[in-house]
């Protein structure tokens, strides 16, 4: 069954993303969102596990949050805006949020 895990808090005060990140199967997904998103600040410790999921696994930045932290995602991480992010909900069979 296909997952989307949906971040939103700071992968730098917590393990969240890293326990995520165990856990993701081949046919899941990740979106970040909120302080999330700090995760794919270039050359940070974060964004390099993200470049290290496997390419089964889909990667989603929620855009109104990269626009307002000035975050440019890399070719990997697909920007969506609110509407794609309900699509993305419909589309995976389960949605996991780390609250």
């Amino acid at each position: 069954m296909a997952t989307l895990h949906v971040l939103s808090h700071s992968p730098f005060g917590d393990n969240r993303l890293t326990s995520c990140l165990r856990l993701l199967g081949p046919s899941d997904g990740l979106l970040l969102c909120g302080d999330a998103v700090y995760a794919l600040q270039p050359a940070s410790a974060p964004c390099e596990a993200l470049q290290q999921a496997p390419e089964c696994v889909g990667l989603f930045a929620l855009l109104e949050d990269l626009e307002a932290r000035a975050i440019k995602p890399p070719a990997r991480v697909q920007a969506v805006d609110y509407p794609q992010f309900v699509e993305l909900s419909c589309r995976f069979d389960k949605v996991n949020s780390w609250l």
